[in-house]
């Protein structure tokens, strides 16, 4: 069995190609812009080599055709869809949340524009549609069917994200709910993809997506503590990034749902206005911490993981590919915290 590294290494490898074949199709101004985000070229239209992200989830759809017996190829388009669909919502989170930086680049609002980044984005999902529908396969448009019922799952968490912000209160499964659909959904339909296009079994899909479903929580629980408390250095955002735009998060969520004193004075300091100084987040972060949010948070992902962990052992698919998933999702939660 191969490490989680060498898979996600592999799995770029493998869907490279045939992304920049699928983003080539873009008109020029959006195949630009979509290439500098994937780190591919500078904002001057250099070739570089800059961090292109981990390729978690089309290391996933590849593995999913893997684990029901097909070649990895199967998966190819769906590998490329995921992707694709991943980098739209990037792409326009950036801007909703005014991240200036993406893995230690300026993002593409920043650089060229609101209206722009909305566009390069749209270009992108159509574009993940589109190459999933050109394989001629008779699964495609049930792949296609997935995708699109994802994204809008993946759009309603976005929504739910957006609407937590402006509300005082905002219980924990409120936002568990909202990790399901901003990050579970896509994580999902990843697991599930491959063997979709291969035309495994009902059954067999299920436990896939219940898989990358639950993998999908826990990533967004150690994303949210990152988001808090992780080094910028390996997250490529400011740090207490979360924090500065006081965004609800699931740590903060279980830290605000607490009786007492530490969520009273959370529960205030979200709802002053202004810029907060690296003080006061440190202060907020060490409030979070105190209420049990961080610890809350990495049990809640090591339970989620044992779930998607659990799911992959009730149906009968290839040793080698499940161990591979199974590495694949501890690798993800075992992210520097």
């Amino acid at each position: 069995m191969s490490t989680a590294p060498a898979c996600l290494s592999h799995s770029r490898g493998t869907i490279t190609p045939a992304l920049r074949a699928a983003v080539d199709r873009l008109d020029h101004r959006s195949r630009h812009q979509a290439a500098y985000h994937f780190g591919w070229i500078t904002a001057g239209g250099a070739p570089t080599s800059a961090d292109a992200g981990k390729a978690v989830r089309p290391a996933l759809a590849l593995l999913s055709a893997e684990a029901v017996g097909a070649p990895p190829e199967v998966a190819l388009p769906g590998a490329v869809a995921v992707e694709l669909v991943h980098n739209f919502s990037l792409v326009h989170d950036d801007l909703m949340d005014g991240d200036e930086e993406r893995r230690h680049r300026r993002t593409v609002w920043k650089l060229w524009g609101a209206s722009s980044a909305i566009l390069t984005g749209d270009a992108m999902l159509a574009l993940a549609q589109e190459v999933l529908l050109d394989t001629g396969l008779p699964t495609a448009a049930p792949a296609a069917r997935l995708l699109a019922r994802t994204t809008r799952h993946l759009i309603r968490g976005q929504v739910q994200d957006l609407v937590f912000e402006q509300r005082s209160h905002v219980t924990v499964e409120e936002c568990v709910d909202m990790a399901a659909g901003k990050t579970g959904a896509l994580l999902s339909a990843s697991a599930a993809i491959g063997a979709v296009l291969a035309g495994a079994p009902e059954a067999t899909v299920d436990a896939l997506a219940l898989y990358g479903d639950q993998a999908g929580v826990a990533f967004q629980l150690v994303d949210d503590v990152l988001g808090i408390w992780g080094d910028p250095a390996v997250t490529g955002k400011s740090v207490h990034s979360d924090l500065r735009s006081r965004k609800k998060s699931l740590p903060v969520s279980h830290a605000l749902n607490q009786d007492g004193p530490l969520s009273d004075e959370l529960a205030a300091w979200l709802t002053t206005p202004g810029e907060p100084d690296e003080e006061e987040l440190r202060r907020v972060a060490d409030l979070i911490e105190d209420a049990g949010g961080r610890d809350w948070a990495l049990a809640e992902a090591a339970r989620r993981m044992a779930l998607a962990e659990d799911a992959l052992r009730g149906v009968e698919l290839d040793a080698g590919a499940r161990d591979e998933l199974l590495a694949l999702g501890r690798f993800v939660i075992d992210r520097e915290v």
